[in-house]
């Protein structure tokens, strides 16, 4: 029984551990970009930030997922691996969204906050997934 209840708080731990890194994904994008981010994608149903959000924390779910996979040992010892790569994947797309945003014409950052669907935020969306997979790659 006790394997148990240290299993299940631990899953806890990781899922609060996940759930703090999303969000501070969130608030990236959110800076990243003009406007508010809850009103462009919940009042507003933008697709275009909607996408890019939803690319964000999908790939932070990739990274976290990948470090609590290969954990071993210590919960604190894989809570600290997990948290650490995922603040590494954070950096990473934060990154690439400002040199994506440098390297292509227009500003990125607007053309999230257009009603018309644009295939920039595709490239964007999937520099997240492909960075959180190399992330996940190199931890295991």
């Amino acid at each position: 029984m006790s394997v148990l209840l240290y299993e299940a708080g631990a899953s806890l731990a990781y899922g609060v551990l996940g759930i703090v890194l999303m969000v501070l994904g969130y608030l990236i994008v959110d800076v990243l970009t003009p406007g508010r981010l809850h009103e462009l994608v919940w009042k507003q149903r933008n697709r275009n930030a909607s996408l890019l959000v939803a690319s964000n924390l999908l790939g932070v779910a990739i990274v976290v997922a990948t470090a609590i996979y290969v954990s071993t040992g210590a919960l604190a010892i894989g809570l600290a691996a997990a948290a650490a790569y995922g603040l590494v994947g954070l950096l990473l797309m934060a990154l690439s969204f400002v040199l994506i945003d440098a390297l292509t014409p227009g500003k990125l950052g607007e053309v999230l906050t257009d009603s018309e669907t644009h295939p920039a935020v595709w490239v964007n969306a999937a520099a997240h997934v492909s960075i959180a997979l190399m992330v996940a790659a190199a931890i295991s």
